[in-house]
């Protein structure tokens, strides 16, 4: 499988299908909203590519160091984070996780960055 411009292998696809199964995708038009509201974006790209863009005001921890980082930074486990990457993947595997760690308002935004940008 391709998407924006890398291959996924069937195993990797295959847990990131079930991670989306299991926890709450929120929509790009109504990401603003939650944040005025109280809610954390979440990037957990590399910072590399948190340089180049993202979502203002959010977060950045990147997927690899994630379960080491997350209490530090956002301590209150009712907090709503909104997970993010480039597209849907690395946003729902991350909010699995952070469900797993006891985060229950842990979601993913729909499509990304990218369908967050395109909004306009």
């Amino acid at each position: 499988m391709q998407r924006d411009g890398m291959a996924y292998t069937e195993k990797f696809q295959n847990m990131a299908n079930a991670a989306r199964a299991r926890v709450e995708e929120v929509l790009p038009e109504h990401v603003d909203l939650l944040l005025a509201n109280g809610a954390v974006a979440l990037d957990i790209r590399d910072k590399q590519e948190h340089d180049i863009d993202h979502i203002p005001g959010s977060l950045n921890i990147s997927r690899g160091k994630l379960e080491m980082l997350i209490e530090s930074e956002i301590p209150d486990i009712d907090s709503t984070i909104l997970c993010y990457c480039n597209a849907i993947n690395r946003g729902a595997l991350s909010a699995d996780t952070l469900r797993a760690m006891g985060y229950g308002n842990a979601k993913f935004i729909l499509g990304g960055l990218l369908a967050y940008r395109a909004l306009g």
